[in-house]
């Protein structure tokens, strides 16, 4: 060992370095110094960019197969899946068929309708992809009192103008880019639209009646927002083929909207009763029906001061302001339920109950 070697040994010592290379020890073995700097490396170690597109969950091969990972997996995790709400598929097949049929019926041609795909998106996203130009309609739920919205993509919208002006078959739709749509196709288009709301409609009747009415119709998505940008909605993407023509439809309903029939959407098939006894119901409604409860009828009513109270005696006479052609009230409890006039049958007095004493009967008896 000449005198270089020793005094690399000696500062090393000096530093704390634990691991020495002993003298004679092959360069193939590896030194220690190796591997601490190959350690060392993979502390400091940069990611690239394409290990942070998939911790952030962009990674094209995961978009391409619908799935989520890194960051975006646990920023969706807390968003509602439809597929929590199983009665939603039994919708969508409802509309499809009835679409199929309700088209054929508009267009006088062949007409096929297939649903591609039901998905839960957040509202947000949805409006940054919907491709444009593109018509959007809005339309409410009068029984929910809210909204949804339904795109039509530009390839339908010129296909079923030109099936509607009777267009040659076999011929593809003229796309014309850069113009605004003219008043005949927006109406056109709101016909079919009014057609496919009606059938949505139907198909949400088994569960809760509701009628779909159409709002108003965009083409700017800025102008057709009808909830947050990160709420959860339900999106069906519905394909519509007329021979050689054709488009998508695609209706977005916020989870708002379904709140009202929430507790329907949960069943598994269609009148599931989610536990509930019918026969145990009747019997109870039967025996509830035979109950006895205790009636009370009020021959008068006064405010007197304490003092006067407690100055009553064996003989002391009140004075009610009550008369004998007056209504009487029968009381349950503390809650009036009757008026009537007094009477007297065999020796008693009677009273005939003559209405019902409503809630706003109520209040007009204490004078609220």
């Amino acid at each position: 060992m000449n005198d270089t070697n020793t005094e690399e040994l000696e500062e090393k010592k000096a530093a704390g370095t634990k691991d020495v290379p002993v003298e004679g020890a092959s360069e193939s073995e590896g030194s220690p110094e190796s591997d601490g700097g190959s350690e060392s490396d993979d502390d400091n170690r940069i990611l690239n960019q394409e290990e942070i597109d998939s911790l952030l969950g962009f990674d094209e091969d995961l978009n391409n197969t619908g799935e989520n990972s890194g960051v975006m997996a646990l920023i969706n995790s807390a968003m509602v899946n439809y597929e929590r709400l199983p009665m939603l598929d039994i919708v969508f097949d409802r509309l499809v068929r009835l679409m199929s049929t309700s088209l054929r019926n508009l267009t006088s041609d062949n007409v096929e309708v297939s649903l591609d795909q039901v998905s839960t998106v957040r509202f947000g996203d949805y409006m940054n992809s919907i491709p444009l130009p593109a018509m959007l309609s809005v339309f409410k739920a009068e029984e929910w009192d809210n909204h949804g919205l339904m795109v039509t993509d530009s390839a339908l919208i010129y296909s079923i103008v030109d099936v509607l002006l009777g267009g040659r078959k076999g011929t593809p739709a003229i796309r014309i880019e850069g113009r605004p749509y003219t008043t005949i196709e927006t109406k056109l288009v709101e016909r079919m639209v009014q057609v496919t709301l009606s059938d949505l409609s139907s198909a949400f009747d088994p569960l809760s009646p509701v009628s779909f009415t159409l709002d108003r119709m965009e083409t700017n998505p800025r102008f057709a927002t009808i909830t947050q940008g990160g709420n959860a909605c339900v999106l069906a993407r519905l394909r519509v083929d007329m021979g050689d023509r054709g488009g998508r439809i695609e209706v977005i309903i916020p989870y708002a909207t379904l709140e009202p029939i929430r507790e329907l959407l949960l069943q598994m098939f269609m009148g599931e009763k989610f536990g509930r006894d019918s026969i145990w119901e009747n019997h109870l409604t039967q025996e509830l029906h035979q109950t006895e409860i205790h009636l009370q009828a009020v021959l008068g009513e006064k405010v007197l001061p304490l003092d006067e109270l407690l100055n009553w005696k064996v003989g002391s006479q009140i004075v009610f302001n009550t008369f004998i052609d007056d209504e009487l009230e029968l009381r349950c409890g503390n809650v009036p339920m009757f008026r009537g006039p007094v009477g007297q049958k065999l020796g008693n007095i009677a009273v005939q109950i003559d209405r019902y004493i409503q809630e706003n009967d109520e209040d007009d008896i204490y004078g609220v």
